[in-house]
């Protein structure tokens, strides 16, 4: 049986881009500083990489979901030229809110809910204890802590309300991409230490 893959997966706006509020012009879009450099470093290390993203402009009638398809590919093209493939990009278009009744509903899939990233492990066949969900505000937290994953939360002033929670605490805190690259990197080779030293795997002395 095929070993099952483990995978980051990022927030869009404000983590993996710029955040530019319901963007959906492809030339505005920029990947966040170091974010090439540090999705690599994920590649490197067997991780998948999915965008796990809100999208409520869909809902507010900001705009259509098919106007999100230039976006997406202008972003696979940027992470492209930085040697990344990106292996899925999953959103949520719905807000309880929304005047369009297909939207106007309480998934289980806008963040903080998990339903999103549950969606996704099944589909590709994600570990998700094996898995990080990285995001810039406490409810990507909320949602990878509820999916099983660990989480790091990228501290770049997005978050304003900080609401604490039993699911609101991140495994790691950094200001960047880059940061939660090295974070992850030392928490894997820690782990890797640790399962090389179980009872069993020990080298008998002679």
């Amino acid at each position: 049986m095929k070993n099952p893959m483990r995978a980051i997966f990022l927030d869009k706006d404000g983590t993996l881009v710029e955040d530019v509020p319901y963007n959906i012009d492809p030339a505005r879009v920029k990947l966040s500083p170091g974010a090439g450099r540090a999705l690599r470093i994920f590649q490197q290390h067997g991780y998948a990489l999915f965008v796990a993203s809100n999208q409520t402009g869909i809902a507010r009638g900001f705009f259509r979901e098919q106007d999100l398809l230039p976006v997406q590919a202008r972003l696979r093209q940027l992470l492209a030229r930085e040697g990344v493939r990106l292996t899925g990009f999953h959103y949520c278009p719905h807000h309880p809110d929304s005047a369009i009744a297909q939207y106007a509903i309480h998934c289980a899939c806008r963040k903080p809910m998990p339903g999103l990233l549950c969606h996704i492990a099944h589909v590709h066949g994600i570990e998700l204890q094996a898995s990080w969900m990285i995001g810039d505000i406490l409810d990507d937290v909320e949602a990878g802590r509820r999916a099983g994953c660990k989480t790091v939360l990228i501290d770049n002033g997005n978050e304003t309300e900080w609401k604490r929670g039993a699911y609101r605490t991140p495994d790691l805190i950094t200001p960047d991409l880059p940061g939660a690259a090295r974070g992850i990197e030392s928490v894997d080779r820690v782990a890797a230490a640790k399962a090389r030293l179980a009872p069993g795997k020990r080298m008998r002395h002679e």
